[in-house]
């Protein structure tokens, strides 16, 4: 009998990224679960309070307000750019000169920094010198996204869409790339519609990456905070503050360390459920 061996030195080169993850999350988390739980007035000195604040930011509307917005968000974000980047990927051409072109231009909206996409839509969409504001201002409908609601929530939900379906367009893109073309004469041959073939074909092909397409634009969705924070700073009023802006404004603009910690705890938790949700949702019939 021939007794298989394991090498374990491949450990050697794991370990320090552990090491460096352990650092960069661990010892932070640490950080905010010790002032979750405790009360301080400075001078280093600090008071147990055990879930006084997870009760207090559970029970607050200022929170339950926050998730909603987000939750709002995160839904219409999803609901956009999932079917419209699924769309273009389909429309992208497979061969030729056109395909690095394409996906060049596709790419370019996720190279910009996102504080510098928070400002560059500041000014697009300025009612009075702004090249979208005044647009749709010469149609006849009344637009101010620094002074009405609906209009800021229309600005900053097609600020995201134009720079983050491009991610889902490539993922996409992918997806579609790896079916061979034995998969497309079958269904010639069987005379198959494009209907047919992208439901049978196309969709369970792409599953995986859209998956990951989902999971990626739904975390990153729900922490948006640069660019709403620079497009709008959470107003009108509180109209788009989502949790990531509610909660820098109760941890840096009050400084109340227990609260904020306590609630970006509860954020962290909620992020991980739902996360957990998408995925088992879609992957449950993978073994089929």
């Amino acid at each position: 009998m021939i007794r298989k061996t394991t090498n374990q030195k491949g450990w050697l080169f794991v370990a320090p990224v552990v090491l460096l993850v352990a650092f960069n999350a661990v010892i932070p988390l640490m950080t905010v679960v010790n002032y979750s739980i405790q009360e301080t007035f400075g001078d280093n000195v600090f008071f147990f309070e055990g879930v006084k604040w997870f009760e207090e930011v559970l029970h607050s509307e200022r929170f339950h307000a926050a998730l909603m917005r987000q939750l709002a968000f995160t839904g219409m974000i999803l609901a956009i750019e999932v079917p419209l980047g699924v769309a273009i990927a389909l429309a992208m051409p497979r061969k030729g000169p056109w395909v690095s072109v394409c996906l060049v231009l596709m790419a370019l909206p996720l190279l910009i920094p996102w504080n510098v996409v928070g400002a560059m839509w500041n000014i697009f969409a300025l009612p009075d010198i702004g090249l979208l504001g005044r647009t749709i201002n010469a149609l006849g409908i009344d637009y101010n996204f620094t002074r009405q609601p609906g209009s800021a929530w229309f600005t900053l939900i097609l600020m995201d869409v134009w720079h983050w379906t491009s991610l889902v367009v490539l993922l996409a893109y992918a997806g579609l790339s790896s079916i061979p073309d034995a998969f497309y004469q079958a269904a010639k041959i069987d005379g198959a519609g494009a209907w047919a073939i992208f439901r049978y074909i196309q969709l369970p092909k792409m599953k995986r990456v859209l998956t990951i397409a989902i999971l990626l634009r739904f975390m990153d969705s729900f922490m948006i905070y640069t660019e709403p924070f620079v497009l709008t700073g959470g107003g009108p009023g509180n109209s788009t503050t989502l949790l990531s802006i509610d909660l820098v404004k109760i941890a840096l603009g009050q400084f109340d360390l227990g609260p904020a910690a306590a609630m970006s705890l509860i954020y962290f938790l909620i992020i991980l459920l739902l996360s957990w949700v998408f995925y088992t949702l879609m992957t449950r019939n993978e073994a089929n």
